[in-house]
């Protein structure tokens, strides 16, 4: 461990201010690596280590051992300790091209000798911005030849996919705030009255239970104009994403029209089609059929995926909804906008948004932050 020398050079609380000050732009990242790097500051204070000129690799070794310790007692996962370290390494790099410091003493292995391991989920998936593009242009072209009709799936349900794709891609929505949830009585799908495109909201239930507005940007509402022309729905009730599963709609006219009515409809109507004769009399009795469930969603996403021929990697097997969610969240979180994301994907507070991301590589994560991009 050093010991204090000359007293040469900045106060390492000081030099922590003018790194955040001058160096990193966003408010948000701001806020996401403060914590980290006061405590590294005030671990410095704690060892004697008043001024950075007296740092070395192994008081990095201690500090990382003090977050494997929180890391141990379950306070800290071990991604948020390599990342609060890594937060910490770009600070110092900081103080290398400041002349504070001769050369970086976190860029050596004594100094990570005593990190934990991190061991988190490398492979939870987020949509890449080529993959998104990639699947929302598929699903466009499937509408062009839905209309065409060189393929079997009819217009209205191409421009249902085509829009789940893009809602998932360009609002940060979950599924269960807009498919329907077996397992949750009050989440059944979205319907056209929750949308506001005047104010570029959609109200959703989200995840706290209550209602929570999420933005609509010019893609999502694009696609959900053009879509509600497809839909016509005859209230603003409909769902936006109706089933296409025959017995579901059987099941809400019968229980609106009675079973012995409903098939004496259908008895009438002859050869025709009987999904046409569910549908028709949805409509003539404004009766909403079921939105699209979850597992529904998901089967989309497989289909598209494969049909568009999308390159995966960790093994997975198609596009995840949740996994643009995701995507978006680490697409404005790389360009240094935490808060945006933070606001996008409706948590509570930066610390979730950052936790969110941790078990993704940093320079991955912050594009727009020199320091750690370079790490």
């Amino acid at each position: 461990m050093s010991t204090p020398t000359d007293r040469q050079g900045s106060a390492v609380h000081k030099a922590v201010s003018r790194y955040l000050e001058r160096s990193i732009k966003s408010d948000g990242s701001k806020a996401t690596m403060r914590p980290a790097l006061e405590r590294f500051a005030s671990f410095c204070q704690r060892e004697g280590i008043d001024e950075i000129r007296e740092l070395e690799a192994g008081d990095l070794r201690e500090f990382g051992y003090t977050l494997r310790e929180d890391q141990v007692d379950g306070k800290i996962a071990a991604s948020t300790a390599n990342t609060y370290f890594a937060y910490v390494r770009s600070f110092l790099s900081f103080c290398v091209r400041e002349e504070l410091l001769d050369a970086n003493p976190a860029k050596t292995n004594k100094a990570t000798e005593y990190l934990p391991e991190d061991t988190s989920d490398s492979s939870s998936q987020f949509w890449s911005p080529e993959q998104r593009q990639a699947i929302v242009n598929y699903a466009t072209k499937r509408v062009d030849m839905a209309n065409d009709g060189t393929i079997r799936t009819d217009p209205v349900t191409a421009s249902r996919d085509r829009t789940i794709v893009v809602l998932l891609a360009e609002t940060g929505a979950r599924g269960a705030e807009l498919f329907d949830d077996s397992k949750d009585e009050k989440r059944d799908g979205i319907t056209w009255s929750d949308v506001d495109l005047e104010r570029h909201v959609l109200s959703v239930f989200g995840k706290s239970r209550d209602r929570e507005e999420v933005p609509l940007p010019k893609a999502a509402r694009d696609v959900l104009k053009r879509h509600r022309k497809y839909v016509d729905p005859p209230t603003d009730e409909w769902p936006i994403f109706p089933t296409g599963h025959f017995q579901s709609k059987r099941g809400v006219l019968e229980s609106e029209l009675g079973k012995d009515r409903l098939s004496k409809a259908l008895e009438e109507r002859g050869d025709t089609s009987k999904t046409d004769v569910l549908d028709d009399l949805l409509r003539e009795h404004e009766v909403a059929p079921p939105s699209i469930s979850k597992e529904g969603a998901r089967r989309v996403m497989k289909r598209l995926t494969s049909e568009a021929n999308i390159q995966l990697e960790d093994g997975h097997e198609y596009l995840k909804p949740h996994g643009a969610r995701r995507g978006l969240g680490a697409e404005l979180y790389a360009l240094g906008e935490s808060e945006k994301a933070q606001q996008v994907l409706r948590h509570k507070s930066i610390e979730t948004t950052h936790e969110a991301y941790s078990d993704l590589k940093t320079k991955d994560l912050a594009q727009s932050i020199d320091e750690i991009r370079g790490e």
